[in-house]
């Protein structure tokens, strides 16, 4: 399908000597970089597949997404999402310099495992290949030009690969892997803070919780393997598209980006062996505790067994461990000395009348992961709240002693109280909760209703749960959220 030059398959070209400036113009310069590739046909399309060292990838590739450069191929970076990635990144430069070690035989030091609990430890590091392409030559093969190469062969004449030069103008236009490029590239920046400075970078390339800190002897050793990691040994592995238009590499960027389906996030965080938020799930709720995870949801409250779903206990942990939507970016450092606190929260929860029982949902508004956020909102205003009050140590433990004696029923007109009149709150005694609730107007108060027996919540959690946290602030005499903003101004 594919025409071939002096034996050699399209793009490759044989090497010529540069002896002419003629030789010297064709091949575009004389700093080339030599890499060994595979050739392949993704869906019937010449691509070549190549290891690129760590630290040299945005060095020979560039992102289209500046209109003022060119036309744009790409999406606008999210440093955030790039940021999240170069800690990743991190993590496995370090666990590469480790396994290089125990695969020497040599000693492995504590600090290794050290700085990798600080990171974040998990089983296993790897990216997905980035898909690039290199423009300005000949489509497909067809037509003159290409890139300098010859053929690998075996001792029994076997292609085992091809040598293929690289030149100044052969750029790997990055068509998907802008933020792991972009997070490579604050890898190393980091890495090179910390070795030529001795201390944690405050701003800029900050991927270690201990900001400013200067570096130990012993963690000394181990950025400094972690950078041979990345500059000798570890890769990153390119499927390199040859010759596409820019309507080609949008097109694929397309196919790439919308035509893969999303994991479910509870079959995602259930094979998660990084987040130490999931981890405490696993090891402390569900084996400690015997709280029932399932990964699937009952869509009948009939059918509701009591598990919780594993979804909904991450996003109720993010809350209490870091007053977060989600748990992107928890680290040990600051999750495992906040554990007790939670556990003992989570202790007393299980002490709620019908909780996880059979029919859970029907029996208590407990079982509704909405309510759940707001006990660990609680929990999180007052125990790491920086507006937290003097006496929260003992705040906490009225709210602990108090979970259990709440009123989770179905029936406690407290959890309807804005689908209530003024006669209905005077007659449930419900006058002096007012002045623990925002105010009825400004602002979301759909928090959900009565139906039929049960007091379902609504699906907006995040405007729900700080008014419900008010509530159980209200029947457990705590200071109101105005009483600690005010005292904290």
């Amino acid at each position: 399908m594919y025409p071939k030059v002096d034996d050699l398959p399209t793009p490759i070209r044989g090497l010529q000597s540069l002896d002419t400036l003629d030789a010297l113009s064709d091949s575009g310069d004389i700093n080339e970089t030599p890499f060994n590739v595979f050739i392949g046909h993704n869906l019937g399309h010449r691509v070549f597949t190549m290891s690129v060292p760590f630290r040299k990838f945005a060095d020979i590739s560039d992102v289209a997404n500046n209109r003022e450069a060119g036309p744009v191929a790409q999406r606008q970076l999210d440093e955030n999402h790039a940021k999240k990635l170069a800690i990743y990144m991190t993590k496995g430069l370090v666990s590469a310099a480790r396994l290089r070690r125990e695969a020497a035989g040599k000693p492995v030091p504590e600090a290794f495992n050290t700085v990798l609990r600080q990171l974040g430890e998990q089983p296993y590091f790897s990216l997905q290949p980035l898909v690039c392409n290199i423009r300005d030559i000949p489509p497909g093969g067809n037509g003159t030009g290409g890139i300098r190469g010859f053929r690998l062969e075996t001792t029994s004449g076997e292609t085992a690969a091809f040598r293929v030069f690289i030149s100044e103008r052969h750029i790997l236009w990055v068509v998907d892997g802008q933020h792991r490029r972009h997070a490579a590239d604050m890898t190393m920046t980091f890495l090179d803070q910390v070795r030529q400075i001795g201390k944690y970078p405050g701003k800029g390339a900050v991927l270690f919780a201990e900001k400013g800190r200067v570096v130990t002897e012993e963690e000394m050793l181990v950025w400094n393997e972690a950078y041979e990691a990345a500059r000798a040994y570890a890769t990153l592995t390119v499927e390199v598209h040859l010759g596409l238009n820019i309507e080609q590499e949008r097109q694929l960027f397309h196919d790439l980006n919308r035509l893969g389906k999303k994991v479910d996030a509870s079959l995602a965080f259930q094979f998660d062996g990084s987040n130490p938020i999931t981890h405490f799930i696993k090891r402390n709720l569900a084996a400690d505790l015997g709280i029932a995870v399932t990964e699937a949801e009952a869509k009948d409250w009939a059918d509701d067994t009591g598990a919780l779903v594993l979804k909904d206990l991450v996003g109720v942990n993010a809350i209490a461990f870091l007053n977060k939507g989600n748990i992107a970016g928890a680290t040990p450092a600051v999750v495992e000395p906040r554990e007790a606190p939670i556990m003992e929260l989570w202790s007393r929860i299980v002490e709620i009348p019908n909780f996880a029982s059979n029919r859970a949902k029907e029996k208590t508004v407990a079982a509704q992961p909405v309510v759940l956020k707001a006990l660990a909102k609680l929990a999180y205003d007052l125990n790491f709240s920086n507006r937290k009050p003097d006496n929260a140590d003992e705040l906490y433990q009225k709210l602990l002693a108090g979970i259990p004696e709440i009123d989770f029923s179905h029936s406690n007109p407290m959890w309807n109280y804005y689908g209530l009149t003024d006669g209905e709150r005077l007659d449930a005694d419900l006058t002096g909760l007012a002045a623990y609730l925002p105010e009825e107007t400004g602002g979301n108060r759909d928090i959900g209703s009565m139906q039929g027996e049960y007091m379902r919540f609504g699906a907006k959690h995040n405007d729900i749960f700080p008014i419900l946290a008010d509530m159980i602030r209200w029947s457990l005499k705590l200071p109101s959220r105005r009483e600690v903003i005010a005292a904290a101004e």
